[in-house]
């Protein structure tokens, strides 16, 4: 910023010269020449100040790459780094490339409408379009949160999915399936009987400590989890909880200590376990001895329904397994069907009991003209 002199024909003139950054960091510079006297160069210096001093403190209205940007600094506050990364990937999988130079505030409902069903109506499946609907949900919500929207766009959209199936093994398959991890001394075999007995994720027993392990009161507290991205954190709800531990387990838990296999932690970090390859490991072994081919996790809902068919109460199980939403819970009682057992025993009518065939007499009519 600066006021110059300079002689053109004879006369002196001034010139001023003006520059900076507007609110969206742009360059901004300005000149003014021929101006008689210095006073005036002054007070138009003054002016153009002023209107850069409006430039820089204008709202800035982001475009989508902008704000996303800016979105993903925020949620480092509260989101824990394995969520940031699902919604970092997700976002430049499917949201920057079509949406990138567009304003927040242009983007409608009808746009992401568009994007969802029809811009990738092949590529993406309906549980990828619901997750995708939610990132795009808390998105504009943070900005409304900070003031670059009065409302969010993507509200009163709703993606039904159906549910995703589960499978379980049946207590004679869990039965099986134990004695041949046991009999063939499977590296996993100590883990999965923790899984079957307790209903833990398997990030919350990777972090499981021996200190955590209550054999006076024969309960297990459950505080931790661990994950790749993550490493130790709380567990997925952010609450720590206790799971009682059975008679079986309590001899299983002081013989597995017995032996040394492991010092710190309760079971042994195996590579295929921390490098996220356990339900690769569980699947095969399920397929070579002809019971139900299950994931990891579902171990736990083996746990939870053979619970609820034993008659344990929804309340107690969702306490055990640390589900936050009863809705969560509903699922594995549907699974296991213990809420329709006994229904249509109630049903007021009945089917015929067979009866021996009788033979009918008719009765006899006369001739015609009889």
């Amino acid at each position: 910023m600066a006021i110059k002199s300079y002689v053109e024909e004879n006369q002196t003139y001034y010139e001023v010269y003006v520059h900076g950054h507007d609110s969206r960091g742009s360059r901004v510079q300005w000149r003014r020449r021929v101006i008689e006297t210095l006073r005036k160069a002054e007070t138009v210096e003054f002016e153009l100040k002023r209107k850069l001093a409006v430039l820089k403190e204008e709202r800035v209205d982001p475009k989508f790459h902008e704000w996303v940007a800016e979105c993903l600094q925020i949620m480092k506050l509260s989101y824990r780094p394995s969520t940031l990364y699902s919604y970092q990937s997700t976002i430049n999988k499917w949201l920057i490339k079509p949406w990138r130079e567009e304003f927040l505030r242009e983007i409608s409902k009808q746009k992401i409408h568009t994007l969802l069903y029809e811009a990738f109506r092949e590529e993406m499946t309906e549980h990828t379009r619901k997750y995708v609907l939610k990132i795009i949900k808390r998105i504009f919500q943070i900005a409304v949160d900070h003031g670059h929207l009065d409302r969010n766009p993507a509200n009163g959209m709703v993606i039904k999915v159906p549910e995703s199936e589960k499978k379980v093994l049946t207590a004679t398959e869990v039965k099986t399936f134990l004695r041949e991890a046991k009999a063939t001394n499977h590296r996993f075999y100590p883990i999965w009987v923790m899984a079957l007995f307790t209903g833990m994720r398997s990030g919350e027993l990777y972090a499981l400590r021996w200190s955590d392990i209550d054999f006076e009161n024969e309960v297990i507290k459950v505080g931790r989890s661990w994950s790749s991205k993550n490493g130790f954190t709380s567990t997925k709800n952010q609450k720590s909880r206790v799971v009682p531990i059975s008679g079986e387990l309590q001899s299983f838990l002081k013989e597995w200590k017995l032996s040394g296999e492991t010092k710190d932690f309760v079971l042994p970090h195996l590579s295929e376990w921390t490098r996220g390859d356990a339900a690769d490991v569980i699947r095969m072994f399920c397929q070579s001895i002809e019971v139900t081919k299950i994931r990891f996790h579902d171990l736990r809902a083996t746990f939870i329904t053979n619970l609820l068919t034993r008659g344990e109460s929804l309340a107690r199980v969702m306490a055990i397994v640390g589900h936050a939403d009863i809705d969560t819970t509903n699922v594995y009682l549907r699974l296991a069907g213990v809420d329709l057992k006994g229904a249509t025993d109630r049903l007021s009518f009945e089917i015929p009991e067979e009866q021996k065939a009788k033979v009918l007499r008719l009765p006899s009519f006369g001739t015609a003209g009889q």
